[in-house]
């Protein structure tokens, strides 16, 4: 289950894409928390196709257009990413051509918020964010990890 409480001042979000077969059908996953507790989940399928890493793009990039839809200013985002993590926040700034257009949309949309905070997770911590991603797509959850 994804955390309950949202950063002082702030929102939580935890977001996970799947592309299946990857590469495949996309679908995307979020669970945001508002600074009151109030839980709003997201789980569609993009109509996209791509790999696992476009997957998670999209799902970073859905789950910050809910968030301002949702009226957040300042939001936590946790993903199971790596890749998309320090492509977006910069630690690793090794181009990926294919994806450097979905990577730079992501950075512009940081500027509509006051703050924004990407952090890395591991899989088994971002489990709802996971099921609601491949619920899209009409799949069953993974088994849980232990």
């Amino acid at each position: 289950m994804a955390e309950t409480k949202a950063s002082p001042g702030g929102w939580l979000a935890h977001c996970d894409g799947t592309a299946m077969p990857n590469p495949g059908a996309i679908g995307v996953g979020a669970v945001l928390v508002s600074p009151t507790g109030d839980r709003h989940e997201l789980s569609l399928a993009s109509g996209d196709r791509g790999c696992s890493n476009e997957a998670e793009a999209a799902a970073l990039l859905a789950t910050l257009d809910a968030a301002l839809a949702l009226g957040a200013r300042v939001l936590r985002v946790h993903s199971d990413s790596v890749v998309l993590v320090e492509q977006t926040t910069g630690k690793d700034r090794t181009r990926i051509e294919r994806l450097a257009v979905r990577y730079a949309a992501i950075r512009a949309r940081f500027g509509d918020f006051d703050a924004v905070e990407l952090r890395w997770v591991p899989r088994r911590k971002n489990a709802e964010a996971d099921a609601l991603a491949r619920a899209a797509l009409g799949l069953p959850p993974k088994p849980a990890m232990r």
